[in-house]
Order: structure tokens, then C-alpha cells, then sequence
């Protein structure tokens, strides 16, 4: 179902004080590699944090697990690191064919309220990324919107409501809808109805 007179929100400036602060934590695992990668180029806390636009106090409790941060500022950080934020999971896969048990997939913490994203496509990507994305009630990808690449981005709903907003536009998805569009266009998703959602992505090529 479609809302043409949704309000865009327009992507800014990721911190602390516009929706990235959760009740949970971060993986650990996000945080370990990101102190790890900074640390390899040398790079102070608030160097990275001012190449990133958030405060070093708030870089420093997402690489101590402390915060959830949405994907626009995972893309900020990333960036500063002259990295995707693909590149945060982890790559640890030979080239060829490779099984990646359940058990193993990579994870993000994202956003606020509970949100989560597996990457399920052994790594390193060439032609298309699949992630899947869990919500707690209410949880999603983060305050601001986001966009990366120019990929094509298939999202299919597993389970549960959920509200994707697209530029100016706003569609509400429910289990086995599908919608296609540009990665180019800036978007973020939500839980709406008050109860858990799992979702999946398809962007191809990788821009993520």
C-alpha cells in the first residue's frame, strides 16, 4: 500500500542526538574492528570522528559496544576509513564456492529500538549483496535517511509490518511484499505495527 502525501526526511548529519542513541548495544564485533582498522591507519578517535561529523565520545562508545549507530553514520565512519560499510562484517572467505552456516553470519546492530542486519553472501561480493534484516517493535535503520551507490535494491518482506521511505515517497510493506528501487535514493526502514519484522535485501552490483 502506497502514501503519496508521506514528509520526507532529509538526510543530514549522523550524532548522537538525532535518533542513534538504542536501549540495547552494539555488536562487539563492529566495534573491535572498526578501533582495529583505525587503529591500523594510525588514526586518532577525533580525527576519524571529525572526518565522520559525531563527537569522539560517540565514536568511542560505538567501538566499545555501547551504541547502536544507524547506517548513515556507520557510512560516515566507514568513510573516514576510506571504507564501505560492507567492509564492518568482515571477509574472511576464499574465492569459489562457500557455505556460510546461519550460525556464522556476519552482523550489524543498526539504528535504534532493535534493529539487525545479516550479510548472507559469503564474502567478498562481486556481483550482488543479500543481507536480512530483523526489527524489534518499533526498531529500524535509523533517524536519517541514507543512500549508497547507484545499485538496484530488491526488498522483500519475510514477516511482519514494515514502512519504507523513499525520497519523498512512503510505502507500507507487509509479509510478502516486494519492492524494487534505486540505492541511489535516499531511504530508511521501520517497524510500524508494534511487533517484530524480518526482511530481506538483494542490491546488485554491491554498493553497500
Amino acid at each position: 500500500m502506497e502514501n503519496e502525501h508521506a514528509t520526507d526526511r532529509t538526510a543530514g548529519t549522523a550524532d548522537e542526538s538525532v535518533g542513534d542513541r538504542t536501549a540495547g548495544t552494539a555488536d562487539e564485533s563492529v566495534g573491535d574492528r572498526l578501533r582495529a582498522l583505525r587503529k591500523a591507519r594510525r588514526l586518532t578517535l577525533r580525527t576519524v570522528a571529525e572526518a565522520a561529523g559525531i563527537s569522539e565520545g560517540y565514536l568511542s562508545q560505538i567501538e566499545r559496544g555501547q551504541a547502536n549507530p544507524s547506517i548513515a553514520t556507520l557510512q560516515q565512519v566507514a568513510a573516514a576509513l576510506g571504507l564501505k560499510v560492507a567492509d564492518l562484517f568482515g571477509d574472511d572467505f576464499t574465492s569459489g564456492p562457500s557455505v556460510l552456516r546461519a550460525e556464522e553470519a556476519p552482523r550489524l546492530a543498526l539504528g535504534v529500538l532493535g534493529g539487525r542486519k545479516f550479510r548472507l553472501t559469503p564474502g567478498p561480493q562481486h556481483h550482488l549483496e543479500v543481507f536480512l534484516g530483523e526489527f524489534d517493535a518499533h526498531g529500524s535503520t535509523g533517524e536519517t535517511l541514507y543512500s549508497h551507490g547507484d545499485s538496484e535494491e530488491f526488498l522483500y518482506v519475510l514477516e511482519g509490518t514494515v514502512g519504507l521511505q523513499l525520497g519523498e515517497r512512503s510505502f507500507t510493506l507487509g509479509a510478502g511484499d516486494s519492492i524494487r528501487y534505486s540505492s541511489a535514493v535516499p531511504h530508511r526502514l521501520s517497524e510500524t505495527a508494534g511487533a517484530a519484522a524480518r526482511v530481506l535485501w538483494v542490491i546488485s552490483p554491491p554498493s553497500y
